[in-house]
């Protein structure tokens, strides 16, 4: 198979073998016609002759992702703290990008799932509520209308632009698992964007509830907090994501 470079060498010789005058050989003539044939294929196989197919996206993904132990989570917070701390410059829980407080009576499903639920209230358990770092299709960043949320090196994690967020709220709409919050004071939202590969979260915990590993695709494995919230923008997808 021809490299590109393989390929524009033959196509430089064969221009090279044309401009060297009006006399050509037949075995001159053959060469420009493999050369020509060499470089047609390529171009295909690039894409760039493929006039009117689909787009391919290919979006960098996260490389890593925070993920809560239940059996060891003791309700303190100490996590929420340290992230808006960290990341916001105040202690302000509601704010935070991983979630605890919310879950603590009845769990991550909520007041009516009688006997089965976890919190206090329920099992007993805690569930750490974590932004699941999304592939592509995002919904959070799908969702926004002004393209305020885009990945971040060095972990390609999303992060929200505040220059371009206008506080509407709709990308808090959009994530299945109501991970994005608001500042109430600025009128931004945030998200965890993995404090760049240094999640404070997982270095506060006392109780090591928390562990920040390897990117893996939990999107389709935890049951969402809102039915529905992103299907609009997935259905859009399709043509590209089977």
């Amino acid at each position: 198979m021809h490299t590109q470079g393989q390929t524009n060498r033959a196509i430089e010789q064969a221009l090279g073998i044309a401009e060297s005058g009006p006399s050509l050989s037949r075995r001159s003539v053959l060469k420009l016609c493999g050369a020509t044939m060499a470089g047609i294929a390529s171009w295909q196989f690039f894409g760039l002759g493929a006039a009117g197919s689909a787009p391919i996206i290919i979006t960098e993904r996260a490389q890593g992702l925070v993920i809560g132990d239940p059996t060891r989570c003791v309700a303190c917070r100490r996590c929420e703290l340290a992230c808006t701390d960290f990341n916001d410059g105040k202690s302000s829980p509601v704010m935070s990008r991983i979630k605890v407080r919310r879950n603590i009576n009845f769990g991550p499903t909520g007041l009516y799932t009688g006997q089965r639920t976890h919190g206090d209230w329920g099992a007993g358990l805690v569930v750490q509520d974590f932004c699941k770092q999304c592939p592509h299709p995002v919904p959070c960043a799908d969702a926004c209308p002004n393209g305020a949320i885009v990945a971040k090196t060095p972990v390609n994690a999303r992060v929200i632009d505040h220059e371009k967020c206008t506080g509407c709220g709709i990308c808090r709409k959009a994530c299945p698992w109501d991970m994005i919050s608001l500042d109430p004071q600025t009128n931004k939202a945030t998200k965890c964007f993995l404090c760049d590969g240094k999640p404070k979260c997982v270095e506060a915990c006392p109780a090591e509830a928390l562990t920040y590993v390897s990117w893996v695709d939990l999107s389709d494995k935890v049951p969402p907090r809102i039915t529905g919230a992103a299907a609009g923008k997935l259905q859009a997808c399709t043509d590209c994501h089977k």
